[in-house]
């Protein structure tokens, strides 16, 4: 399978990829959340996703495109949690071996998630994990196929399909709001999205503990970032990827970065005005939708995932700061 650039992703490949995910990922509800009179908010809800997460979309994708012989060897994943559930999800599915290499740090109940879905794990230091995004490789785990969580133009195609989902349901959008942790997800969405309607506005989503997108559009490209670990440990990274800067730059609209404070008050506000439960990176793009930081209009926000541990959730519901 040749390798693609992130920028040369198309309407078609995501209408490709939604064929072949008919009867393995769920087309998500989009419902209006009571949003306190501030305008009008929808929630792409994948976090009803079978791993409570989109992922399920990209590594199902990627994971169709392999070959019989690619796939014998097995695959891996670089992945803090979610993407490592998609991947070992769908392999599961096939009866194909899955590793996955994860930060030290990473939530312990996506760690579970992984074991229980029959995946191994490798922990190593985080600057080492990120080297593996950046190289694309983790040579202990070679020959199995590695799927790159962001820039791999299959996993950003399934990614699409939610923008098509949204789309569909929603035509009269003004505005997408999706958490920015790598663009895999934000990038292929606003491929959708905009090859059908240019005119709709899709914004990447970040934590101020760790903005890089918004840093890379102040600065012209991708510079490096202080990344802060928190419990938005979903997105966020020390720079943008090099080979994601073209599409980041050109499909989305911009970046909106809200705080650690902003997130679990949408964390909360979810659970109490609608039952839902959002991990960090789906409640940034939420945050984002409840002060209106893109200006007025009909805004979806993608809750990109539910996988939040209990002690994280508890004392937000509390009114604190994990």
């Amino acid at each position: 399978m040749s390798v693609r650039e992130p920028d040369s992703l198309t309407l078609g490949d995501v209408q490709e990829a939604r064929r072949r995910l008919e009867g393995i990922a769920v087309r998500t509800p989009l419902i209006r959340l009571d949003d306190g009179g501030t305008g009008e908010l929808y929630l792409k809800l994948e976090n009803l996703q079978p791993i409570r997460s989109f992922k399920i979309r990209g590594s199902g994708n990627a994971i169709a495109m392999l070959g019989a012989a690619a796939a014998k060897s097995g695959v891996y994943t670089a992945s803090a949690g979610n993407m490592a559930q998609g991947v070992a999800w769908n392999a599961r599915r096939l009866g194909i071996r899955c590793s996955a290499v994860v930060p030290d740090g990473a939530p312990r109940s996506k760690l579970e998630a992984i074991h229980r879905l029959g995946a191994e794990t490798i922990s190593v230091p985080y600057d080492e994990w990120w080297n593996v995004l950046i190289t694309h490789r983790y040579k202990p785990l070679e020959p199995a196929h590695f799927i790159h969580p962001v820039s791999d133009t299959a996993v950003m195609a399934g990614n699409g399909t939610i923008g098509l989902e949204i789309m569909e349901d929603l035509p009269n959008v003004n505005v997408v709001l999706a958490p920015y942790g790598g663009g895999g997800l934000s990038c292929g969405i606003a491929t959708a999205v905009r090859s059908l309607k240019p005119e709709v506005r899709v914004y990447g989503c970040e934590v101020e503990t760790a903005a890089p997108l918004a840093a890379a559009l102040a600065a012209g490209g991708p510079v490096p970032f202080a990344r802060k670990a928190s419990f938005v440990d979903g997105i966020g990274s020390p720079t943008v990827l090099p080979e994601m800067w073209p599409a980041a730059s050109h499909w989305l609209a911009g970046a909106l970065v809200v705080s650690l404070a902003d997130v679990a008050a949408a964390i909360a506000h979810l659970v109490r005005y609608a039952a839902i439960v959002a991990e960090g990176a789906g409640g940034a793009a939420v945050a984002a939708g409840l002060k209106g930081l893109a200006g007025p209009g009909r805004y979806v926000a993608v809750v990109s995932g539910g996988n939040i541990d209990a002690d994280v959730l508890i004392p937000i519901l509390d009114g604190e700061l994990p």
